[in-house]
Order: structure tokens, then C-alpha cells, then sequence
């Protein structure tokens, strides 16, 4: 413990946040990071309880003289989206992340940091550890899968908690509060084909477009940034008929909820068209960096010699598939008319991947209204249905409804001001969070969502400010001295 960052301030935070990055968690695989969760309770003296689908309740008696005021719940998600650079050797099924600072920032080698929402559980746990933080009947709830599909909260058991008041510390910006967030839907298409044997006298490439910020797909999807499977698909669409391309696989991203960085294709071509090819892959390298130089200066677009393939896709599929992701959406779909620079309703065209007899497509869809979410996910479907795709869509899951007159967020307002100096900023955001799942469950919970700056959240670039997470770490620990009866 505090072999990295020991000597970060608050210790008691930074001491179990490190101690859990060392733990491999990938979502839907949190057995380990699970045990680690019911380890610390025992060493701790601290009543604990699972439900059905292994999310864990931790509870904490009152320190004296708090016992009658309103229970409380600090929540966040063991989970993490586990995400490398091409080029980094790394398991996250047996591997701990290997952290590093960077100035005021904590981040992690060639891989996603897993702050997101490893910092809140630590700070949540680190209540449970301390002897000195006055705080009423307390309980932290860690939760599984939320990455993946909010599965945790989903299935939340009914009979966990006994709080009255939530505290969802997995929110990014310090200084902010947020009281509502967005629903979401994914939508996949299956592409069935049968396949080609090689044409005779043809060379192999594998294009790749690496070097893409990425990102979180409710959080960075207003701000521009480039989708590598869109990239790829336009040189594939563009110049299959003038050098007689053949695909043979396509494949990127690898999350529903983060904007693709990096995508390949292998590809067949005539010996007799590799110079024109090649010169082709050049110039669009150059075209796509003077197109997205300022959001994207790392964005690369290469071709090097492959290996034969046994086979390629039969042309028509090629076709299908193509002219299906050109014509599909990306991005911002509508802002708010309500809030602004509050994004409304977006998709996210997040992974793609060539299985034995089909291809496989996921999107994400996200909005504040659920008749706008409907909407953009029948959108999406049609451009499957144009395609000749088989599409499968989710149940999804509900937005969060603000409520501007929550007691929590009126207690935590006045602490933060008496804090800071200052007033914190209250907002809704498009990203997804468990606090509408969570509701859902208990019934008239009162909820505030809160946390520590963090950038580029869900891809390798993932890093945690230094002196917000001192920040946070204070104002908690002062909403819990606040807590009312």
C-alpha cells in the first residue's frame, strides 16, 4: 500500500484507492474486486450483505450523538471499462493498473486509470474505515456491472438499504453537483454473409486508424472528436470500387459507452492497384489530420503488407455493410432546449467485429426524454433494417428527473459555499448514472451525485486531479456531519 501514491493527501483515501486498482475488475468479471469489498468489511468489524446479484451493502452505526438523524447511503460502482492502446501488453483479468503522477494527476500506463468509479468507492469505504468522521447511520453501496449495461443497479435487491438519502460519488467535475442524467438503449445489428475465395494475383493490407482521443460517450460526444470505425468505413466506402477492395475483416472499438479510437480492416486488392492504393491511404492520413487537427492531432491513418486471408466477404455484403455505417448517426442528435450546453439526445456507433459468418454491430443511444431515446434508437435501427441486418435491441434503462428542491442537495449547497467560498454549480448531464435505477428500487429516495475532477474517463488517456479528490473528500465528510434528523 502507498507504493505510488502513499504520499498523496488525503492518505486514508489514496491508500485504498490504490489498493484497489491493484485488483483486476473488468465489468461482469468483479469476483475478485468483490472478495477484496468483503475482506476490508471483515478486517473493518463492519456488518455486511450481498443480494442476489452479488452488489454489496457495508453498514456503519452512527457515531455518538448522530443516531437520530437520516440514514445515509455512499454509492459507486466496482467496475471498470478496460481500455488499452494497441500497442500495450496488459491483462485486465489478472493485471493491477500500474498508476503513475503526473503533476496535479494521477494516471495510469497505456490503459484506463479505473477512477471511474474506483476513487468514489475508496472515498466511500474510506467513512467506513476512520474513527474521527462524525457521520449518522451510514452505509456504502458498491455495485456491479454498471459499465456494461447498469446491470448492478438494475437487479438491485429491495430489502439492501435502510438509507433515506443517497450520495452517488461518480460524477467528474469539481465544484459541480448533479441531480438528473440521462436514459439509454443499445442497439446491435447483425450482419449474416458466406464468403469469397481470394482472387488470384492480389496482395493483402491491413489498414488501421489509430491515435483517436476516444472517450466517454455521454461526456466527450458534444466535443467533436473523431470515431475510428466512421474513418475507416469512409476509405472503405470511398475507394472499394476504384481499386477493387476486398474486405476480409473489420474490426474496432470494443465498449458500448466510449467513442471508438482505434479500428482495422483487412483488405484484398490487384497486385496491379497497390502503388494507387497506397498513395490513396496516404493522402487521406493527411486529409483526416487537416480535418480534425485541432481535436485530433494524434489521429494516424496507416496501410502495411498482411498475410493472405483465407477468404473475404462476398461482394454484396460488403456493400451492405459499408453503405449501413455510412448512413449511420453519430454524435450529438439534439441539444436541450431547456439547459444549455446540456447535450439531449446522442448515439454512439461503439464497436464493430467480424465474427465467423456474421458481422457484428453496437450502438448506443442516450437522451433526457424517453420518447426522443425511442426515437433515435428506431432511427438507428432502420439504417440495420436498409442494410439486411438482423437487430436486437435492449430494454434500456431510465433518466434521472431532477429535483431541484432535494433537501440533500440544499445541505450540500450550504456546506460547499461555507467550504469554498463559493457556490457549486448544479446541473443534469448526459451521461448515464445509477441514481434513476437506484430510485426505482427505493422509492423516495433523496439523491445527489458529486466526485473529483477526471478527464478522458474510459480510454487509456483516463486521469484523476490531485486537489479535487482533497476537495471531495472534504465536502462529504461534511454533508455527513450535516445530515439533518
Amino acid at each position: 500500500m502507498g507504493n505510488v501514491l502513499g504520499a498523496l493527501k488525503p492518505k486514508i483515501v489514496w491508500d485504498i484507492f490504490e489498493d484497489i486498482t491493484g485488483v483486476p475488475r473488468p465489468s461482469k468479471k468483479e469476483e475478485k474486486i468483490a472478495a477484496w469489498v468483503v475482506d476490508f468489511a471483515k478486517k473493518h468489524n463492519l456488518e455486511w450483505k450481498k443480494d442476489a446479484l452479488g452488489n454489496i451493502a457495508i453498514k456503519k452505526p452512527a457515531t455518538p450523538g448522530m443516531e437520530n438523524r437520516k440514514p445515509v447511503v455512499i454509492q459507486g460502482h466496482i467496475d471498470m471499462v478496460c481500455e488499452k492502446n494497441s500497442d500495450v501488453e496488459f491483462d485486465f483479468d489478472t493485471q493491477g493498473i500500474q498508476t503513475w503522477i503526473d503533476g496535479d494527476w494521477v494516471k495510469a500506463k497505456g490503459t484506463t486509470l479505473g477512477a471511474d468509479n474506483g476513487i468514489g468507492v475508496a472515498m466511500g469505504l474510506a467513512v467506513l474505515a476512520s474513527d474521527d468522521i462524525p457521520h449518522p447511520p451510514m452505509e456504502v453501496l458498491c455495485t456491479l456491472d454498471e459499465e456494461t449495461g447498469l446491470t448492478g443497479a438494475i437487479q438491485l435487491g429491495t430489502d439492501l438499504l435502510n438509507a433515506k438519502i443517497l450520495i452517488n460519488l461518480d460524477s467528474e467535475e469539481d465544484g459541480t453537483f448533479t441531480i438528473g442524467c440521462a436514459g439509454g438503449l443499445n442497439t446491435a445489428g447483425h450482419f449474416t454473409y458466406q464468403h469469397d475465395a481470394v482472387p488470384s494475383g492480389s496482395v493483402a493490407y491491413t489498414i488501421a486508424i489509430k491515435g483517436l482521443r476516444g472517450g466517454h460517450s455521454g461526456i466527450e460526444i458534444h466535443d467533436g472528436r473523431g470515431n475510428a470505425i466512421k474513418f475507416l468505413n469512409r476509405i472503405l466506402w470511398g475507394f472499394s470500387d476504384l481499386y477493387d477492395l476486398r474486405l476480409a475483416s473489420i474490426n474496432g472499438g470494443n465498449k458500448h459507452n466510449a467513442i471508438p479510437r482505434e479500428s482495422f480492416a483487412v483488405i484484398t486488392l490487384p497486385k496491379v492497384n497497390e502503388e494507387a492504393f497506397l498513395a490513396t491511404v496516404a493522402n487521406f492520413d493527411f486529409v483526416i489530420k487537416a480535418e480534425f487537427s485541432s481535436k485530433e492531432p494524434n489521429v494516424s491513418v496507416t496501410a502495411v503488407p498482411a498475410e493472405i486471408p483465407s477468404k473475404v466477404m462476398q461482394k454484396n455484403m460488403q456493400f451492405r455493410l459499408m453503405n449501413t455505417i455510412y448512413s449511420m448517426a453519430h454524435g450529438v442528435i439534439r441539444m436541450s432546449p431547456d439547459i444549455e450546453g446540456l447535450v439531449q439526445t446522442s448515439t454512439n456507433l461503439a464497436i464493430i467485429e467480424t465474427r465467423d459468418t456474421e458481422v457484428y454491430i453496437l450502438t448506443s443511444q442516450r437522451s433526457s426524454s424517453e420518447t426522443e431515446k425511442d426515437d433515435i434508437g428506431a432511427m438507428v435501427k432502420s439504417s440495420f433494417l436498409l442494410g439486411g441486418a438482423e437487430v436486437v435491441a435492449g430494454d434500456g434503462y431510465p433518466g434521472w428527473q431532477p429535483n431541484i428542491h432535494s433537501p440533500i442537495l440544499k445541505t450540500a449547497l450550504g456546506v460547499f459555499k461555507e467550504l469554498r467560498g463559493f457556490d457549486a454549480k448544479v446541473e443534469a448531464i448526459h451521461a448515464g448514472l445509477e441514481c434513476g435505477l437506484i430510485g426505482e428500487k427505493y422509492p423516495g429516495m433523496d439523491m445527489l451525485s458529486f466526485g473529483p475532477t477526471m478527464k478522458d474517463v474510459h480510454s487509456p488517456d483516463e486521469r484523476l486531479n490531485i486537489p479535487a479528490v482533497q476537495n471531495c473528500f472534504n465536502l462529504v465528510k461534511a454533508i455527513l456531519k450535516n445530515i439533518p434528523e
